[in-house]
């Protein structure tokens, strides 16, 4: 061993050539996955690694040829991607560091979405802009069949319920600042009950495919089409006075029973109600308006079906009256105690999953005056619409985590346990106060909760979520984003978000043995879990089928009927015999 003396110098490393430093610099950039590029003032290149100019269908000597240099910009194949790049590159030029998404075209390479990072290069003979260029495509590929997914339902290829809504907001909101009036029309189907019924589900979903292909042809380029849920299907028709929207409501229940749908032979009249609702000054907001067309599409069915019926204040007041029952019988169960913390079991697909105990979501029961058991499906909306969720989110902290009256948790409590928190209550202060002073007090180990937002309330209230995370991960809680692919429209956000799981959306679940677009779209939020160090749960897990695909596609958590069903939290939250775990 050779040791250098004490006090010796140390010495130094070897001083390297400037052509060695050269030949250095050129194989790592040879060898880059990236494109990378130097560019003169004008544009032209000095240097093309091989990625960059295998991607744009030249060789580097073409590309650098003396004299006969090419502006990069004469490869985009598009004037607005050459504009957008000029723009950054005067930005670079001036000692930015810049970097942007943009489309290429080149006219002897292959068509991708690329990332481009630039900065300005100063050497002795002038400056020079170095780039960076990463393919994209895939991610972008991905991205846009994600947002897809979230706009537009799957079996009509229509708009779904969410696009439509904002949508709908928009226009609602243009009726404040004056703007002209636009019209809603509430299209519910009479006989599709028939058709699934004595035909099954797939006369049923080809039925919906013709008819929502026929409301398309039936709207104008301006006017959305969506489909609603089940055989409600929803029409906005923009710029239109109510007169003309009277008309095309009744134009379409004529082209509807027009229609001769025939299955397997049998033929089937088939007829639609139409409720209408006009876009005005009147209409407070977007849910109000969607309330009042379906409250005149009920009345148009209470008098005989195949017709359209005008939304007037006596056709809304029987779904007013029903909504606020609920809120009395709401407000009267929470004054009674009379709701319960049910459990489900999440199963871990991998064999060290549930190495630290069991894993259950926290679900909400309503117990109602007759002693039935009552899903929450039935009264969130009211509760919601009538700012009640607060309220009841506070009645399931109180007595999980403080036992209510009894000032001790709950002992059925499990080790690990997932508890909803609903938008209202994330946006109300003196919740975020109560939540905080109950995870001071409760003896539950804080670590062990983990609090699910659906993705549409993180994505609507970005900044707010984020901050109530970031207070309440100072107890150890974690977070998890539920219904993840319902609402989707960009992934930055889960870099921002201190989240630590996705619960991927049961709508994408449960037809993933069938249906291929499913599967894929489960599969790539498993790899995105992943890439984030983001666990996945899956639910609606209905078969052991379903379970074996999610483990084939690296889904860490399963929840649903196949592994636990619901059960009061006293029950034993252990899993089923014969289920892992």
């Amino acid at each position: 061993m050779n040791i250098t003396p004490a006090g010796a110098p140390t010495p130094k490393m070897p001083f390297l050539e400037p052509d060695i430093e050269r030949a250095l610099l050129r194989a790592y950039i040879d060898s880059a996955n990236d494109g990378i590029f130097v560019l003169c003032d004008e544009m032209k290149f000095h240097v093309a690694n091989p990625v960059l100019a295998q991607w744009l269908g030249m060789s580097e000597a073409e590309l650098t040829a003396h004299g006969q240099r090419i502006p990069i910009t004469d490869l985009f194949g598009s004037a607005a991607t050459a504009s957008q790049f000029r723009h950054q590159f005067a930005a670079a030029a001036q000692g930015q560091a810049v970097r942007f998404e943009v489309e290429i075209r080149p006219p002897r390479g292959d068509t991708r979405w690329v990332e481009i990072g630039m900065n300005r290069v100063h050497l002795e003979d002038g400056e020079l802009v170095i780039g960076i260029v990463r393919d994209t495509t895939e991610q972008k590929m991905l991205q846009t069949a994600l947002q897809h997914l979230a706009s537009h339902d799957d079996l009509t290829g229509l708009f779904n319920r969410r696009a439509f809504r904002q949508r709908l907001r928009t226009l609602v909101n243009a009726q404040h600042a004056g703007a002209v009036p636009h019209a809603l029309l509430y299209v519910d189907l009479d006989q599709f009950k028939v058709v699934n019924d004595t035909c099954g589900h797939a006369a049923g979903d080809e039925l919906l495919h013709q008819i929502g292909m026929r409301l398309k042809k039936l709207a104008g380029s301006a006017d959305l089409v969506a489909r609603l849920g089940g055989d409600e299907f929803g029409l906005l028709l923009h710029d239109r006075p109510i007169e003309e929207a009277m008309k095309v409501a009744r134009s379409l229940c004529e082209d509807v029973a027009a229609h001769r749908f025939t299955w397997d032979g049998r033929p089937f009249e088939i007829t639609a109600s139409v409720g209408v609702c006009a876009i005005n000054r009147d209409i407070p907001s977007a849910e109000e308006a969607l309330s009042a067309a379906d409250a005149a599409c009920h009345v148009a069915k209470d008098q005989g079906r195949n017709r359209a019926q005008l939304y007037s204040e006596g056709a809304a007041s029987k779904d007013k009256r029903q909504e606020m029952a609920w809120v009395a019988r709401l407000q009267k169960a929470l004054e009674e105690n009379r709701f319960q913390i049910w459990h489900q079991r999440i199963l871990g697909l991998r064999d060290t999953d549930d190495a630290d105990g069991v894993h259950v979501e926290m679900l909400l029961r309503l117990v109602d005056e007759n002693g039935e058991i009552v899903a929450p499906a039935r009264f969130f909306p009211a509760a919601e619409r009538y700012g009640l969720m607060p309220a009841i989110d506070r009645w399931v902290i109180q007595h999980l985590l403080l036992g209510g009256e009894c000032g001790r948790p709950h002992q059925g409590m499990p080790a690990h346990c997932a508890i909803n928190l609903s938008g209202a209550s994330l946006n109300d202060d003196r919740f975020l106060v109560f939540l905080e002073d109950a995870l001071r007090r409760t003896a539950i180990p804080t670590t062990a909760l983990c609090f699910e937002i659906t993705e549409t309330v993180a994505v609507a209230n970005f900044a707010r979520v984020r901050e109530v995370m970031q207070r309440l991960q100072n107890f150890g809680c974690r977070f998890a984003l539920d219904d993840f692919g319902s609402g989707m429209s960009s992934f930055s956000y889960l870099k921002n978000l201190p989240v630590d799981s996705l619960k991927i959306d049961g709508a994408l679940v449960r037809n993933i043995v069938e249906d291929a677009a499913d599967l894929t779209m489960v599969e790539a939020i498993a790899r995105i879990g992943r890439a984030l160090g983001l666990r996945t749960v899956a639910e609606f897990v209905e078969s052991d089928a379903i379970l074996e695909k999610l483990r084939a596609v690296g889904v860490d958590y399963a929840q649903g009927y196949a592994i636990h069903r619901p059960a009061p939290l006293a029950a034993d939250p252990a899993p089923q015999p014969g289920r892992k775990g």
